[in-house]
């Protein structure tokens, strides 16, 4: 069995919304759905380091303090490690847009009708997102 694959992702939350990429069409995994942002963790890095750095390269923002948060993947080649972010320095934008196409703010109720890289994650980041605001 080949070693799991691991990947640091962000809930960044505010104003009661949580911020979502869509991942390209032409992407080899999870295309055209939508996704938490992040990426590989690389060799030698850290889960928070990486979920850092991620931030920094597909959203332009400078990321504080992420809080390790629950997040159910159903995906045996992956160790997913999951990230609450509420602060950050910048405005998020697309510096990736060969990974993500869009970029969009969900309230939980919004999030019901999308498609979802890892639907079985769907009650985290609603958890994640009214947790965030109380």
């Amino acid at each position: 069995m080949s070693p799991r694959t691991r990947i640091a992702v962000a809930a960044l939350v505010r104003d009661g919304r949580v911020l979502l990429g869509h991942r390209h069409p032409a992407r080899r995994w999870y295309p055209d759905c939508w996704d938490l942002v992040g990426g590989h963790v690389e060799p030698g890095e850290a889960p928070h380091q990486a979920i850092v750095r991620e931030c920094r390269e597909e959203l332009g923002v400078r990321v504080h303090d992420p809080v390790p948060m629950l997040l159910s993947v159903i995906d045996p080649t992956l160790d997913v490690h999951a990230f609450l972010v509420r602060s950050w320095e910048g405005e998020p934008v697309n510096v990736a847009p060969d990974e993500h196409d869009e970029l969009r703010w969900f309230r939980p109720a919004d999030l019901a009708g999308i498609r979802l890289a890892h639907p079985a994650a769907m009650a985290d980041i609603v958890s994640a997102v009214r947790g965030a605001t109380t």
